[in-house]
């Protein structure tokens, strides 16, 4: 720990308190419930940023707070209640009455520039949620390969029947899922992925990948890639990146997928590309992303979960199904030092949003699926539960009784929502195929499946599905297969048990496309 040099520069975010949060998120409600006749009549633009937006007054009261100290700001989110400043260590140290030191974390090399109090001054504070980073010590994302380990695959001649018992493919998901194999067809359909952590995909892995695996399809479909935050566009084809772009374009073909490669892989990052997003005209309709933070960095920040949070509320309500992974930690409670908590489950962030899907794991093809025993679930100690789980979620305590009692907060956003096989996915990575194991393979999957449904939807002169989990929580179970054994241990507890109905460890199940399809085509407003 040393004080930051005081020439070294400081990219600092404000952000901006919104006009009228509480009727987004009741927007986004009545756009997103099946029963409303608002269903799928999703905002506009401007409709999504007139809620978001700060008043005139916060503009004016932070803007002249700035320029009193020659500090001119770039407006960073489509709705103005995101500022940007570029300076030194030493303006900014003047302007929040703050010490910039360098913290370097004892158990890695990762440095983090932060001071440990600043000071708005009081005409400015009311106008002001917060400044990042600043007071919040969260760790940027650590480099990320899911487990995975090099498969010896047999000759095409000798391939067995019951190969998906031990291997998962497109073709098995297609065959246990019931997803169909017919390319997609519908105008304005797309999926974006988002990637971190220098991680890019191939298209001559992907070829491979469809060669082996797709033989159905004479054309291997391509896929964009754009950079945010100076990620990188090319190269050597890498585990994460790889997985999820061979199981979207492998699974819903001909849907068109774009990467997105963010270089920052903070917090910020994934604000960069939700505003990123947001300033399109046309966005995606299927958002997938395999990567997570632990909800415990983000206690004690204020506002910056919720902001961050309303984000994929301001997506949903412009008709965009965001899906994340809920984590390969089971209920881990992780210390900084990678030791367990005993005293804690460990929620991860953002699944714990309650404006998004969250994604867990199963395994088995070969008979009943069964809770993957890595896939993360629990309960936020920072939002409170919605409505549309409230009432599975109290029949699943119900049946737990005293399991776990002390170690999670009841009250909280349980997730996750849905599951998917994520064991032993056959991926093409720089001429090898190997088996990779995490809900970073159930979660391009689920997305996968959305961008069919939509497809379908679409087709049929309806929206997109947007924000799901109103639709499932209320109606998706009986087109879902209810996973009922399993558990997530962790930390020397067996963790959650699965159980008939929702659970923390596979959420409502997993899909069943021919049911989907049916619910979703039924789904009309008011109905």
């Amino acid at each position: 720990m040393h004080p930051a040099s005081s020439t070294s520069s400081l990219q600092l975010t404000l952000v901006l308190p919104p006009t009228n949060i509480d009727g987004l998120h009741t927007a986004l409600y009545d756009v997103s419930d099946p029963k409303s006749g608002n269903y799928g009549k999703y905002l506009s633009k401007a409709e999504v940023e007139a809620f978001v937006a700060p008043k005139p007054d916060s503009v004016k009261a932070v803007t002249d707070w700035l320029g009193q100290h020659n500090i001119h700001p770039q407006t960073v989110s489509p709705s103005g209640d995101m500022l940007r400043i570029d300076i030194p260590v030493s303006t900014a140290n003047t302007l929040l009455a703050a010490n910039f030191t360098v913290f370097k974390d004892k158990y890695s090399d990762v440095t983090l520039t932060r001071t440990l109090s600043v000071t708005i001054p009081d005409d400015v504070e009311p106008y002001l949620q917060f400044i990042y980073p600043t007071t919040q010590f969260i760790m940027p994302l650590r480099p990320k390969d899911p487990p995975f380990q090099v498969v010896t695959l047999p000759p095409k001649s000798k391939r067995q029947v019951d190969f998906c018992a031990f291997d998962v493919v497109p073709q098995c998901l297609e065959g246990y899922y019931h997803i169909p194999t017919a390319p997609a067809t519908a105008t304005g359909n797309s999926i974006g992925v988002s990637g971190y952590d220098d991680q890019i995909p191939s298209e001559e892995d992907l070829q491979i990948f469809f060669d082996a695996w797709r033989p159905d399809v004479t054309t291997t479909p391509g896929f964009n890639v754009v950079s945010v935050d100076g990620g990188v566009t090319s190269g050597e084809g890498t585990a994460e990146a790889s997985l999820d772009i061979q199981y979207t374009v492998g699974v819903a073909t001909d849907v068109p997928t774009t990467f997105y490669s963010v270089g920052d892989p903070s917090a910020q990052g994934f604000i960069d590309l939700a505003n990123l997003l947001l300033g399109l005209d046309q966005l995606p309709l299927v958002l997938t992303t395999s990567y997570s933070f632990f909800e415990y960095q983000f206690e004690g920040t204020g506002s910056l979960p919720d902001s961050f949070c309303n984000l994929y509320a301001q997506l949903g309500a412009r008709g965009t199904t965001v899906v994340f992974s809920s984590g390969d930690w089971g209920v881990y409670s992780i210390n900084f030092d990678g030791s367990c908590n005993t005293t804690t489950f460990a929620p991860t962030f953002p699944s714990t949003c309650p404006f998004l899907t969250s994604v867990g794991a199963t395994t088995g093809f070969d008979g009943p699926e069964v809770a993957a025993n890595f896939s993360g679930g629990g309960f936020s100690n920072i939002f409170a539960q919605p409505d549309y789980q409230s009432a599975v979620v109290e029949n699943y305590l119900n049946a737990i009784g005293s399991t776990n009692a002390g170690l999670f907060n009841s009250s909280g956003r349980a997730f996750p929502d849905i599951s998917a096989q994520g064991v032993r996915y056959l991926t093409e990575i720089n001429g090898t195929f190997f088996g990779v194991d995490g809900t970073s393979a159930s979660t391009p999957v689920i997305a996968s499946v959305v961008a069919l449904l939509n497809d379908a939807r679409l087709n049929a002169g309806l929206p997109s599905l947007g924000f799901i989990n109103p639709l499932l929580y209320s109606q998706g179970a009986a087109a879902l297969n209810d996973v009922t054994s399993g558990s997530n241990p962790g930390c020397g507890t067996q963790g959650f048990p699965a159980v008939e109905g929702w659970d923390p460890v596979t959420g409502l199940g997993s899909p069943d496309f021919n049911k989907l399809l049916t619910l979703v085509l039924g789904a009309q407003p008011g109905l």
